[in-house]
C-alpha cells in the first residue's frame, strides 16, 4: 500500500501555508520552491502563465492590472473576477491557482499527495465552502476534508507539545481563540477534556482582518501627502499599490516600533512620513472597537463569563499589533497565551487533524512509525454552525418571503432537522422549498442557498398529504437535504439548485448545481469523472442562457446530478429577490406542475401551461399547519412514521385561505 501523508494547509487571504505530520506525529511546514515558510496569497498573470507568491507581489506596482490580490474574500461569489488579456478568472480559479503552488512544494518533498485538510473560517457559508472544495478539486486534490480555523488552533493548542502520539488529554480547559489573520476575524469558544476537543460556540467577521489596519495607515498617509502636494496617490493603480506595499511594512514596523516612516509617490513627487504608533492607534480605532463588539457578542449568546474561560490563545498575523493585544488584555483581565505561531499554527492544526482522519480510518501504519502509529488518539472533536439553516416562507401580514430558521446557529453538528408539509393539491407529484442560511453577522440579511426541488413522489396522494423535508449541516456545515413520504415510506429525489451569488441581499445570479444528497452524514469523496463535471457544471453556470434553438437540440436530463444540464435548470427557476424584516408568517412549499415543472397557481391551476393539478376545487380546506422535528441525525428512512395528529395552529399563525394560494415565485 502506497504511504499516504497527512497534509493541511492554511489557505488564507493573505499568506497561505501547508504543512504535514512526520512519521513522528509532529507537523513540519514545507517550504515553497522560494524557501519561503508562508506564501503570499497573489497571482500574477504573465502571458497568459501564472506566477505566484513574492514574485507575483513584486510585479505588483509595476503591472498592478494583472495582479490578482484577497481573493479570498470573494470566494463563493461568481458575480466577481478579475479579468486579464480577455480572460475570466473567478476567485475559485485563482485559489486553485495557489493551492497548486503549495501542492507543487510539497509534492516535490513527499510525492503524490491526493488529499488534503484545507481550513475555512467560521463564518464561512455554505456556498463558500462549496466554492473552497471546487478549488481544491481544480488544483488535483481528490478527497478534501475541511475544519475551521479557530478549531485548527485550538487543535495545534491542545496537541502541541506531545505531537499526535499522546495517549490522552490531561486536563479540563476552556479556552477562547482570537484568530485575526490577513482577511476575517474568527473567534471560537473551545472546551477540551479527555478524549473531545469540543467546540461550544463560533462567531467572527469575514470583513475585518489585516488589510483593513493596512488600508488604514494607506489614508492616514495618503491625507498627509494630499496636505503637502495636493496630489491623491490612490489615483492611480501603479501609485495606490506603491502606497499599499508602503503601508504594510510599516504597519508590521508599528508592531515593535513607537513609530516609522512611509513613502509616498504620485506625480513625480516622493515624500516620505514618520507616523507615530499613537496617530496609527486613532485612527484605528473602529477596527479595534469593531473586533471588542465580536467578542463581547460571542460571551453573551453563550452567557458565558471570563471567570469561566481559562485561556485566551492568539493567532494570525494581525494579533501582532500591540492595540490588538491590549485591547484583549483589557476585555479578559488575564494575560494572552501567544505560544501559537500566528502564520504556521492553522496549517498545523489541519494537519494534526489530516492525521486523526487517517487514523479514524485505519490507516495509521502507512502514515506514522512505531509506536506513533500505535499510538494515534481516538480524540473526537465536536463543532458547530456558524449559521441558521431553514427554509424561506411567506408573511400573512405583508405577503414579504422572509426566512423561518430551522436550525439555529452554534448547534452541534452533524444536525438535521425535519420540517412536515402537507400538499394542498391532489395528485402532486413535485413540490419545491426554498433552503436559507443566515447572513454573517445579526444585522447582515440572510443568504439564498438554492432550491430544493423534490421529484418523484407516489401517484394518487391526497391532498393534504404529508412529506417530511429533512434539511441537514454534516460535521463540515455543508448543507444535504432528504425527502419522504412516510404513509408509504418512499423517498423522494431531492435535488438543490445552489445559488452561489452570496451577495447580502441574497439576489439571483449566477448558480450552478450542487450533488443530490440522501442522508447527512458527511459527502463521500467523488470519483476524478465527477469532480470534473462539478467543475464544469459551476463554469457553464457563469455564461449566458442559451438560445431557443440550442435548448430544443439538448437531450433529456437524466435522473442522476452528474446529466443534469445546469442551464436548463436555471432557465426554470424564476427571478427571485427576497426582502429582510420578519412578522407573523405561515409555512407552505411551493407546489410545481406536474406537466411542465413551473410553479403552480392558485386552485392547482397552472399560469404557464394551463393545465389542472386538481380535479377538485382544492381551495375548500386548507391544510394542517407544518411541524418540525430536530434531532442529531436524520430520521431513518426504514423508521415507519406514526400519523401525527394535527398540530395547533399559534395565535400568529392565522392562516387566510386565500393567502395561503399565493405561490411563493410570482406566477
Amino acid at each position: 500500500m502506497k504511504p499516504v501523508h497527512a497534509v493541511g494547509i492554511d489557505l488564507g487571504t493573505t499568506y497561505s501555508c501547508i504543512a504535514w505530520l512526520n512519521e513522528h506525529g509532529q507537523p513540519v511546514t514545507i517550504p515553497n520552491e522560494e524557501g519561503e515558510l508562508s506564501t503570499p496569497s497573489v497571482v500574477f498573470i504573465e502571458r497568459g502563465q501564472p506566477v505566484v507568491g513574492t514574485e507575483a507581489l513584486r510585479h505588483a506596482i509595476v503591472s498592478p492590472d494583472r495582479v490578482i490580490q484577497f481573493a479570498k474574500r470573494s470566494m463563493g461569489d461568481n458575480n466577481r473576477f478579475w479579468k486579464i488579456d480577455e480572460q475570466r478568472y473567478s476567485p475559485v480559479q485563482v485559489s486553485a491557482i495557489i493551492l497548486r503552488k503549495l501542492l507543487k512544494a510539497a509534492r516535490n518533498q513527499l510525492g503524490e499527495i491526493r488529499e488534503a485538510v484545507i481550513t475555512v473560517p467560521a463564518q464561512f457559508s455554505e456556498a463558500q465552502r462549496q466554492a473552497t472544495v471546487l478549488a481544491g478539486y481544480e488544483a488535483g486534490l481528490e478527497r478534501i476534508e475541511m475544519i475551521n480555523e479557530p478549531t485548527a488552533a485550538a487543535l495545534c493548542h491542545v496537541l502541541g507539545q506531545e505531537g499526535l502520539a499522546f495517549s490522552a488529554l490531561a486536563i479540563d480547559e476552556q479556552l477562547l481563540v482570537f484568530d485575526l489573520g490577513g482577511g476575517t476575524l474568527d473567534l471560537a469558544i473551545i472546551q477540551y477534556k479527555p478524549e473531545e476537543v469540543r467546540v461550544i460556540a463560533v462567531d467572527g467577521d469575514l470583513e475585518l482582518g489585516g488589510i483593513d489596519w493596512t488600508r488604514t495607515l494607506q489614508d492616514l498617509a495618503a491625507g498627509k501627502f494630499i496636505a503637502d502636494t495636493g496630489n491623491d496617490p490612490r489615483s492611480t493603480p501603479e501609485d495606490l499599490q506603491y502606497l499599499a506595499l508602503e503601508a504594510e511594512q510599516a504597519k508590521r514596523s508599528l508592531s515593535v516600533r513607537p513609530q516609522t516612516k512611509i513613502t509616498v509617490r504620485s506625480g513625480g513627487v516622493l515624500q516620505s512620513y514618520t507616523i507615530l504608533l499613537s496617530e496609527f492607534e486613532q485612527a484605528c480605532r473602529s477596527l479595534v472597537e469593531r473586533s471588542e463588539l465580536v467578542v463581547k457578542r460571542l460571551l453573551a449568546e453563550t452567557g458565558l463569563r471570563w471567570a469561566k474561560i481559562n485561556t485566551v490563545l492568539i493567532t494570525g498575523g494581525a494579533t501582532r499589533m500591540p492595540m490588538i493585544r491590549e485591547a484583549l488584555k483589557r476585555l479578559s483581565g488575564r494575560t494572552l497565551n501567544t505560544t501559537l505561531s500566528p502564520d504556521q499554527s492553522i496549517a498545523h492544526g489541519a494537519a494534526y487533524y489530516a492525521g486523526m482522519l487517517l487514523a479514524d480510518r485505519g490507516r495509521a501504519q502507512t502514515v506514522f512509525k512505531g509506536s506513533t502509529a500505535r499510538r494515534t488518539p481516538s480524540v473526537r472533536i465536536r463543532s458547530v454552525n456558524a449559521r441558521a439553516l431553514g427554509i424561506l416562507i411567506r408573511d400573512e401580514t405583508s405577503s414579504e418571503r422572509i426566512p423561518h430558521y430551522l436550525l439555529p446557529p452554534n448547534t452541534p453538528l452533524p444536525a438535521s432537522v425535519t420540517h412536515v408539509f402537507g400538499t394542498v393539491v391532489a395528485n402532486q407529484t413535485r413540490v419545491r422549498v426554498r433552503i436559507v442560511e443566515s447572513g454573517t453577522a445579526p444585522d447582515r440579511p440572510h443568504v439564498v442557498l438554492g432550491d430544493c426541488e423534490i421529484t418523484q413522489l407516489p401517484p394518487n396522494l391526497p391532498e393534504g398529504t404529508e412529506i417530511e423535508v429533512t434539511i441537514s449541516y454534516d460535521r463540515q456545515a455543508r448543507v444535504h437535504v432528504t425527502a419522504r413520504e412516510p404513509l408509504s415510506n418512499r423517498a423522494a429525489e431531492v435535488e438543490l439548485v445552489r445559488r452561489e451569488n452570496i451577495s447580502d441581499e441574497g439576489t439571483g445570479g449566477p448558480q450552478t448545481l450542487g450533488q443530490a444528497a440522501s442522508s447527512a452524514s458527511p459527502a463521500a469523496p467523488a470519483s476524478s469523472a465527477s469532480l470534473a463535471k462539478a467543475t464544469a457544471a459551476a463554469k457553464a453556470s457563469a455564461a449566458a442562457p442559451a438560445p431557443a434553438a440550442e435548448r430544443a437540440q439538448r437531450k433529456p436530463t437524466s435522473d442522476t446530478n452528474d446529466g443534469l444540464d445546469v442551464r436548463d435548470l436555471l432557465e426554470q427557476l424564476s427571478d427571485f429577490s427576497p426582502p429582510g424584516g420578519s412578522a407573523a408568517f405561515s409555512d407552505q412549499p411551493v407546489l410545481l406542475c406536474n406537466t411542465c415543472g413551473k410553479p403552480l397557481g392558485r386552485g392547482g391551476i397552472c399560469p404557464a401551461c394551463r393545465s389542472s393539478n386538481s380535479p377538485a376545487d382544492t381551495r375548500r380546506r386548507p391544510p394542517r399547519a407544518p411541524e418540525s422535528r430536530s434531532a442529531s441525525a436524520v430520521s431513518k428512512p426504514n423508521t415507519p412514521a406514526k400519523p401525527s395528529p394535527t398540530p395547533k395552529k399559534p395565535a400568529q399563525q392565522d392562516v387566510n385561505a386565500d393567502e395561503f394560494w399565493e405561490i411563493i415565485d410570482g406566477d
